[in-house]
């Protein structure tokens, strides 16, 4: 089931980026040092074959977990945090393949239906981080149920940080390790303001086939 136009919520994007820059305060050292780490072992990786694509999953879990710690204000957060993900290997991997793949499909088909299929798996990390006993499927179906309605909302918030992307390059990308936590929290930010929306409506049976929504 998927929400209908009349239970939309309007979200506030610039009030988004502010409550990050709140969660980030006095954080933002461990932040880009995490982002260091993941971006050292995501270039490690790569160096042998596969490594990368196996580890990926569990590295984008642990993220979404380390930056949900942030975006909700708990008390312990730490860098270790970004390896929680290695605890659900599997789970991650699986996960992280079935929506690779579906985004991939989409971009063969054209690449309106790539992007379209990327934002609306977009919170599927993030959902696999609260609900650890999710099935993989069942996890991008809900995510793909959580963004009905808000995929171009989520791609005009992508689109405010292309300012900063830029800046960062003055920096020879050095400034990368602090915007890209920045990015990540107002993500999960974004996630936290849509996750109890209609919380009911999203049975696994009632999900809707994500193939029919190539097109927004």
């Amino acid at each position: 089931m998927s929400y209908s136009q009349n239970q939309l919520i309007q979200i506030p994007q610039s009030q988004l980026m502010d409550d990050a820059k709140l969660s980030l305060k006095g954080l933002w050292g461990t932040a880009a040092t995490a982002y260091l780490v993941v971006l050292l072992i995501s270039i490690g990786g790569s160096i042998i074959p596969f490594l990368s694509l196996i580890i990926s999953g569990p590295l984008a879990l642990g993220y979404a977990i380390f930056s949900l710690k942030i975006a909700r204000e708990e008390e312990e957060v730490e860098i270790s945090n970004i390896f929680d993900g290695f605890q659900h290997f599997g789970k991650a991997l699986g996960t992280y393949l079935l929506m690779m793949l579906g985004i991939i499909l989409g971009m063969i088909c054209l690449i309106i239906p790539g992007i379209i299929l990327a934002l609306g798996l977009s919170q599927t990390m993030y959902i696999l981080a609260d609900e650890p006993e999710i099935k993989p499927m069942d996890a991008l179906k809900k995510s793909w149920a959580m963004m009905d309605g808000y995929k171009m909302d989520y791609f005009i918030l992508g689109l405010r940080f292309i300012p900063w992307f830029f800046l960062c390059i003055f920096t020879l990308g050095i400034g990368l390790l602090w915007l890209l936590p920045y990015w990540q929290v107002t993500i999960a930010k974004y996630y936290e303001t849509i996750r109890f929306e209609n919380e009911s409506d999203l049975e696994t049976e009632g999900y809707d086939d994500i193939s029919k929504h190539l097109v927004d």
